[in-house]
């Protein structure tokens, strides 16, 4: 009569089953716990890199801003809003005989 060698998965499936629970257990929270500090690890740099890209968003934008300030200041400028009204809207100052003084009692 044929023998049939013996099935090796089924002998450790069996063995697991049977008497190798607590190693099994223990297995699985193991690798429950590396996946764990992988998924948390992997969270954790990608919120550094948002933050880091978030700083320096923040950072173009307050340049900006101040670039934007200097701009308007220079704009307002009494010089160059007088030299303006000169050139393009072609006003000039008032004169004695033509100014008009208008007073409420």
């Amino acid at each position: 009569m044929k023998q049939t060698p013996p099935n090796l998965a089924k002998l450790i499936g069996l063995d697991l089953i049977t008497v190798g629970r607590l190693p099994l257990f223990i297995m699985v929270l193991l690798f429950a716990s590396a996946m764990g500090v992988v998924f948390t690890t992997h969270h954790t740099r990608q919120a550094i890199f948002e933050k880091d890209q978030a700083l320096s968003e923040r950072e173009r934008l307050d340049n900006e801003w101040r670039n934007l300030i200097l701009e308007e200041t220079a704009l307002a400028e009494h010089s160059r809003v007088q030299a303006v009204a000169m050139q393009e809207l072609e006003m000039t100052r008032p004169n004695a005989n033509t100014e008009v003084v208008i007073s409420s009692q």
